[in-house]
């Protein structure tokens, strides 16, 4: 089983529409359109999976650049996410800013005079 990354979509883009746009190069197993969390309206893209790696490769030569609802598509293989490291897992100890070491007398170059 292949995912493919589907962006650049329109709003209005459908699962529906999605599947059936990708089903003459192969079995479509599994649409997700990405919502925002927060509005719950669609992001502008959305994972197509293929039931084989042959099916996507077509379905990627065919649809990258192709033109739906007024919009080139942008079709190529689904990477894996990246994991994120939490805020609260930073290394504690210094968290930003400045520290006392930075204003010390041995870190300060002398400066010349300014007239």
């Amino acid at each position: 089983m292949k995912s493919l990354f589907v962006g650049n979509l329109s709003f209005q883009t459908t699962e529906i529409e999605l599947s059936a746009l990708f089903q003459p190069f192969g079995q479509v197993t599994r649409v997700q359109m990405v919502m925002d969390r927060e509005t719950g309206r669609p992001r502008g893209f959305a994972f197509v999976e293929m039931a084989n790696d042959e099916e996507a490769a077509k379905a990627i030569a065919a649809m990258n650049g192709k033109e739906l609802a007024g919009r080139a598509l942008k079709v190529n293989e689904a990477r894996p996410k990246e994991s994120r490291v939490a805020p609260s897992s930073r290394p504690q100890g210094r968290r930003g800013g400045f520290s006392n070491e930075d204003y010390s007398e041995a870190a300060r170059k002398p400066r010349e005079p300014r007239w």
